[in-house]
């Protein structure tokens, strides 16, 4: 918690132990000195804190009217009190989220090749979560302002407001990033949002949600690189598992959920070494110096080629996946400064 929050806080303990304090003393003062019931001595000491100038439920003797004078002076300065650490809590409190959301959107434009996700659901929160696993920096959109303490207490930096809106995407910097995640629950508004992106930029790369296939080729035509659809994907893992449930286990366990324990990487060729006419996977020789074995090619193109020969021939702007345990991926890492 804030320190400054924490301060406030304990003065309005403060404050509020001093008024009960203070309606104690009023009730037993009361009761003992007028002889009053227990409902007239409380009675009279809320009026006189509260000063609002009703009449005395009987006439106040000398001992009782020397009561009354201490009590309304007690009351000016303990209720005063309350009132101004309570005031000061409320706008303190005000002024450091507003302090808090600026020093996070400070943070957010200072982003660039990042990644937006647009919305904060089931798949949203998953996809956080996976990037957060790979320290990627990313920024979430969403409309729901009840999601706010949920963000905060995940440490994730967001914008709220409505995506189909070019303020708010610009707000998460949307033409500084280098994907866009559309993660909504609607289709329409998948479709909308992945419009508003490509047009603000050209080059980032879209990936979206859909609920129904027939979304799919208009989202591809809206400017989606990859469109996913969830329920699809699960009914066909889940009838793998019935069909060859030995290999879905060894896939399932190709773990992919964090730096520490990846078990798959995609690599540019550029960052293991310098690209020449010629140059092959076995010039790479990435078994013997990190252990990991390369299963996968991808050229320039974007097309795959699965288990390549090491006598394949290497491209410029072409990446190799690599299968290893966690310990031989971190070496790869290392030996060849990837981040």
């Amino acid at each position: 918690m804030n320190p400054v929050i924490r301060l406030f806080r304990s003065r309005i303990y403060t404050a509020i132990i001093l008024l009960l304090i203070l309606l104690l003393v009023g009730v037993l003062g009361y009761k003992f000195i007028s002889s009053y019931s227990w409902i007239d001595a409380l009675y009279m000491t809320v009026i006189t804190m509260a000063t609002v100038g009703f009449g005395e439920v009987v006439p106040l003797n000398d001992e009782a009217k020397l009561f009354t004078i201490f009590l309304i002076l007690a009351s000016v300065v303990i209720v005063g009190y309350a009132l101004t650490v309570i005031t000061e809590y409320i706008l303190s409190k005000n002024n450091i989220e507003e302090l808090k959301q600026k020093k996070m959107q400070k943070e957010i434009d200072s982003f660039k090749n990042h990644i937006v996700i647009c919305g904060y659901g089931r798949n949203g929160k998953q996809s956080a979560r996976k990037l957060s696993a790979y320290n990627k920096a990313f920024v979430v959109i969403d409309k729901d302002k009840d999601l706010e303490e949920r963000l905060q207490a995940d440490g994730v930096p967001y914008v709220i407001g409505n995506a189909n809106e070019d303020e708010t995407l610009l707000l998460a910097g949307v033409d500084r990033a280098s994907s866009f995640i559309s993660a909504l629950p609607d289709d329409a508004d998948n479709l909308f949002v992945v419009l508003s992106a490509r047009q603000i930029n050209s080059t980032i790369n879209i990936i979206s949600r859909a609920s129904q296939e027939s979304s799919y080729k208009k989202l591809k035509f809206a400017g989606a690189n990859n469109v996913i659809l969830p329920d699809k994907i699960g009914g066909d893992h889940m009838a793998s598992l019935v069909v060859v449930p030995g290999l879905m286990e060894f896939v399932d366990n190709l773990s992919i959920i964090g730096k520490s324990n990846v078990n798959i990487e995609e690599v540019a060729v550029e960052k293991l070494f310098r690209v020449k006419e010629g140059k092959t996977i076995k010039d790479l020789d990435l078994r013997k110096k990190t252990g990991c074995t390369v299963i996968g090619y991808k050229d320039l193109n974007g097309e795959y080629t699965v288990n390549p020969e090491a006598d394949f021939p290497l491209e410029i702007d072409s990446k190799i996946i690599v299968l290893g345990r966690p310990e031989q991926i971190n070496k790869l890492k290392t030996v060849y400064n990837i981040e």
